[in-house]
């Protein structure tokens, strides 16, 4: 069986939160390049700019890799930039987190926000622990962004408001929890390799790192069987404003 498209026709606005500039394009972005095509509104929060990714000092690590991401973002039209200042390598799950993206999460007011996944070990290995703060952060902020009653000093003191996403999204692999995905074909995963290759000093920086058109549209193609296209990104998704799937169930019987 193959998996069905995103309903991306209802999607306006889409809310991305991840640890690290180049996190959203290692595939990923290719995606949001279809999407700003269609006119839908991609904005990106980084947790942390990237200042323990690379053997510069700190400070000129940051610079750099927020540079970089800043063209990365040209490439696949997003124009919505945040980056916070969570110390990187060190992320660490808790209020001070939810917060900060659930600031966000009222300031854009996104009916889809894409998170990261919150498993230790997943078909590429052990994963990081800033992913996994960041992760588990973004789906509690998503939830608490819809309560007036969570972090009330953004409502009350900085004119936010509350605000209730309706999808939650997070990049999966066909047989690894995958619901959905993105036909990129074409243009979409160009762009996408593209902002890939934008992290030049960055990927310079990692020893044997392969060049992003040798492997992006490899992983592509890999999805792409999942939909019954040629290249596509996968994910697990989730209608927050649905009725649980153990109810509907339920009453079905």
């Amino acid at each position: 069986m193959t998996l069905p498209a995103l309903p991306e026709e209802s999607f306006q606005r889409v809310l991305c939160v991840v640890a690290h500039p180049d996190d959203m394009e290692y595939g990923t972005s290719a995606a949001v390049a279809r999407w700003t095509a269609r006119g839908i509104q991609v904005g990106y929060l980084l947790l942390t700019r990237g200042e323990a990714g690379m053997p510069n000092p700190p400070e000129e690590t940051a610079r750099l890799r927020v540079a970089e991401q800043q063209a990365a973002c040209a490439v696949v039209g997003v124009e919505h930039l945040t980056v916070l200042d969570h110390p990187d390598g060190v992320l660490v799950y808790g209020l001070d987190l939810r917060r900060d993206i659930c600031r966000e999460i009222r300031r854009f007011k996104p009916d889809v926000v894409l998170g990261g996944g919150t498993e230790i070990d997943t078909p590429y290995g052990f994963e990081q622990a800033d992913h996994r703060a960041a992760g588990l952060a973004t789906l509690d902020a998503v939830r608490d962004a819809g309560n007036r009653w969570v972090f009330p000093e953004q409502i009350d003191d900085e004119d936010l408001e509350p605000h209730s996403v309706r999808w939650f999204i997070s990049p999966a692999l066909a047989g690894s929890g995958a619901t959905h995905g993105v036909e990129v074909t074409g243009e979409p995963l160009r762009r996408g390799v593209a902002s890939l290759e934008a992290h030049a000093a960055y990927l310079a920086a990692l020893p044997g790192h392969p060049a992003p058109k040798d492997f992006i549209p490899t992983f592509a193609a890999l999805s792409g069987k999942a939909m019954g296209v040629e290249h596509a990104v996968l994910f697990r998704a989730r209608d927050l404003q649905a009725p649980p799937e153990l109810l509907t169930e339920s009453l079905q019987d």
